[in-house]
């Protein structure tokens, strides 16, 4: 049995349904994470799961007890939210310990979990520290302790990085892999951010439109996107999509007997980049990303009229083009995925020469 189950979760404001009709289920111990676009009802299913707001339609169920109707508070849930809502005139001890204390939680064992908490966030220095007196990362660090020290059963997290700078994001990222990894909890995660999905997730949830469009983990669906929205979502820089009729030599390339009427994706690091006069495919350099240990090539291509697309490669090798750069394009053998005008997936060609 899963640990917790959603079944036909649905969701209205006014006319508007924002989650229609969800299924899924989540193991014990699993770190999944709910991405999309903003407006596509990940948050909104995190507050549902919650409790903090009400379940229009079907049920929600946690380690075999349903939870549907019970109140936030009689969930066994912690939640972790965007803005880190910590007292400002409590100390690091007192935020932590609060919930505890409004529980009549015995103050030795108050103290003894807050202390464990505060070890495993690297917090102890700053226990006695107001949240003025604390960087961001050390402000979340305080509000993931406030939900450690509950003990919950499952932790939510709402987009708890988007307050930080890139540097922070990256180094409280790696800190709740870690914690994650020591605590063995159930984790439900939400975030815009795919690197975070993608380096954090044991399975990630791609919504749109309060739909799912897709569960798997990261790299399944990076290698196997159900659809073109999956496909152009997960990954840096996206996927190029190119309409096959607005590049029929794309469809040569592919091989004319598997490319349908529709459109071809290859991931930029399997775009090849050639001298001017050899390759498949002929393009100009539009612009040259070096970001160090990758470079990213945008070519334009024509396809004889004028007309044309943009075809982004990436590449670990650095590059001595420049922009108006004539350049041979390949594409790397099986790489390719193919939608139709649908934008489904393809499934007896996708991805085969």
């Amino acid at each position: 049995m899963s640990f917790l189950q959603l079944q036909g979760v649905e969701k209205y404001f006014g006319d508007l349904r924002a989650i229609q009709g969800i299924d899924l289920s989540i193991q014990r111990g699993e770190f999944i994470v709910f991405v999309g676009p903003s407006g596509c009802g990940k948050s909104t299913l995190l507050r549902l799961i919650a409790g903090l707001e009400h379940i229009d339609r079907g049920t929600l169920t946690l380690d075999g007890r349903d939870i549907t109707d019970a109140p936030s508070s009689k969930r066994d849930l912690a939640m972790v939210f965007q803005s880190y809502a910590l007292y400002p005139h409590m100390s690091v001890y007192e935020n932590m310990s609060f919930a505890l204390k409004l529980a009549k939680e015995d103050p030795k064992v108050i103290r003894e979990k807050v202390e464990r908490a505060a070890r495993i966030l690297n917090l102890t220095p700053y226990l006695e520290r107001t949240p003025r007196a604390l960087s961001g990362g050390q402000r979340q660090r305080v509000a993931i302790g406030r939900a450690i020290v509950r003990a919950p059963k499952v932790f939510l997290f709402d987009e708890p990085l988007s307050n930080l700078d890139a540097a922070l994001r990256g180094q409280t990222r790696v800190e709740i892999h870690q914690l994650h990894r020591d605590l063995g909890a159930t984790t439900i995660y939400v975030t815009h951010d795919q690197v975070e999905a993608m380096t954090l997730a044991d399975r990630i949830v791609v919504l749109r439109d309060g739909q799912i469009e897709q569960v798997g983990t990261p790299l399944e669906l990076y290698d196997r996107p159900a659809n073109q929205f999956v496909a152009q979502f997960i990954g840096t820089p996206q996927m190029n999509v190119v309409d096959t009729a607005k590049l029929p030599a794309l469809r040569e390339v592919v091989g004319a007997a598997h490319a349908p009427d529709g459109f071809i994706g290859v991931r930029p690091e399997n775009v090849l980049v050639r001298a001017a006069g050899s390759g498949k495919l002929s393009g100009r350099v539009e612009l040259v990303e070096s970001l160090g240990a990758d470079t990213l090539i945008y070519a334009h291509v024509g396809n004889g009229n004028g007309a044309g697309v943009q075809i982004v490669a990436r590449q670990a090798e650095r590059t001595t083009l420049h922009p108006g750069d004539p350049v041979g394009l390949d594409i790397a053998p099986a790489s390719f995925h193919l939608f139709d005008r649908q934008g489904h997936t393809v499934p007896a060609a996708a991805g085969r020469a």
